[in-house]
């Protein structure tokens, strides 16, 4: 592709611009020609673990400077689905302290009383427990909405996987015999929705490169916005005919992002 065939141009993190602490081929390059050739860029992660500060900290270290307001987060999106659907909730957190510090910028009120929870938020937990479940789960059974930052069951690391959030939901959903009611974070319509406002762009003026099918390709397809697999993270070619998820366009690495390159003036 041109790179003057977008305005703007969203990027998954893991396995698409980092994997662990190692950034990945192509990455700083793409960003610096596309900066230098005044394109609107935007990172959009699911990560539950993370705020926007975090991340931005996170890509400063690893060579690529950024603002906080050019990067939404799982933590973040579900902030403002919270905000703009349930502003006066009783939230029951399972997750890491990522949430809790976003929730704050929105005034939002969490609770550590699952009895009186009106939701459950559920995010990635590395201290997740059967105590943790137990509650969760009285607090879905006595009422309360199983709200879910993303859908992922595994993330990428060095070396193979780790489990996701998902995993943790399912088990909530399971345990409590109710359906999560929502899940904010990519490939949600609400996700999709705040990728155009924030940048202030028509659907087919934007691009939007991931590594995973079910995530970021299906949150092209449902906002109508057009999409690029990279093959660095977690789906592989032969994926694509397997789960009927097309991309637009597939690519080995941000190195093969463009053909052709416009000079800027």
């Amino acid at each position: 592709m041109n790179i003057d065939d977008f305005e703007a141009y969203c990027f998954d993190l893991d396995g698409t611009i980092y994997l662990g602490n190692q950034i990945l081929p192509g990455a700083k390059e793409t960003l610096e020609t596309l900066r230098m050739n005044h394109k609107k860029v935007l990172f959009i992660t699911n990560s539950p673990t993370q705020t926007r500060e975090e991340c931005r900290r996170r890509l400063e270290s690893l060579g690529i400077d950024v603002c906080s307001n050019e990067i939404l987060t799982g933590p973040f999106i579900s902030a403002l689905y919270f905000s703009e659907n349930f502003p006066d909730a009783l939230i029951y957190v399972v997750g890491e302290e990522a949430i809790r510090t976003e929730f704050n910028h929105f005034s939002l009120k969490v609770t550590e009383d699952p009895s009186e929870a009106t939701h459950v938020l559920v995010g990635l937990d590395r201290s997740f427990t059967y105590e943790k479940l137990n509650m969760a789960m009285n607090a879905v059974r006595n009422g309360a909405k199983l709200i879910v930052t993303n859908p992922d069951p595994t993330c990428p690391v060095p070396g193979g996987f780790v489990s996701d959030t998902y995993a943790i939901a399912r088990a909530i959903e399971v345990a409590s015999g109710k359906s999560i009611f929502q899940v904010t974070g990519k490939p949600s319509a609400f996700y999709g929705e705040r990728i155009l406002k924030e940048l202030n762009v028509e659907s087919d003026q934007c691009l939007i490169v991931g590594d995973r099918l079910e995530t970021d390709i299906l949150l092209g397809k449902f906002s109508k916005i057009r999409t690029c697999l990279v093959l660095t993270g977690v789906a592989r070619k032969e994926d694509v005919d397997k789960t009927k998820i097309y991309p637009d366009f597939i690519i080995k690495d941000l190195n093969s992002l463009f053909f052709k390159v416009k000079q800027p003036c």
